[in-house]
């Protein structure tokens, strides 16, 4: 059985990811860092240290936004910038010791509040979920854009 998705429904979908993910950030009492610096931060934590132009690539932003944003991590201690040693002219951007425990702090805050409200659903909406977390997951990798 083929089903086809319009717009409308692709809509709906982003419509409520983007409520998710808000209502999640809203509600963690951990320190506020923009969007797209979570995204760094979260980037950094999984794929090692990078330059800025990949940094960009992955965070869906441009060069100049991502050294914008590298920035301002970088004044809050949360990442650092080392000689590149494959090209001592280019540097990479890491993470630091506050910013990996920045970033776990704010996935586990988000987790556990989801975890909640995870609680509250049947077995059959939690197993719908259990299904799509992969498919999300292939959807958000920029391999697959």
């Amino acid at each position: 059985m083929t089903t086809n998705l319009t717009n409308q429904d692709a809509l709906q979908l982003v419509v409520a990811v983007h409520r998710l993910i808000r209502s999640l950030r809203q509600s963690a009492s951990v320190r506020r860092l923009q969007p797209t610096q979570l995204l760094v931060l979260a980037e950094l934590a999984s794929q090692g240290p990078m330059r800025i132009g990949e940094i960009a690539v992955r965070a869906l932003c441009s060069q100049p936004t991502a050294t914008t944003v590298v920035t301002g991590l970088e004044s809050g201690g949360l990442v650092r910038r080392e000689s590149d040693p494959a090209d001592g002219r280019a540097t990479i951007v890491e993470l630091t010791g506050l910013g990996r425990e920045t970033i776990l702090s704010l996935a586990h805050g988000e987790a556990e509040l989801l975890s909640d409200r995870l609680s509250r659903l049947s077995a059959e909406e939690l197993e719908a979920l259990r299904c799509a977390t992969p498919l999300l997951r292939r959807l958000a990798d920029p391999a697959t854009r």
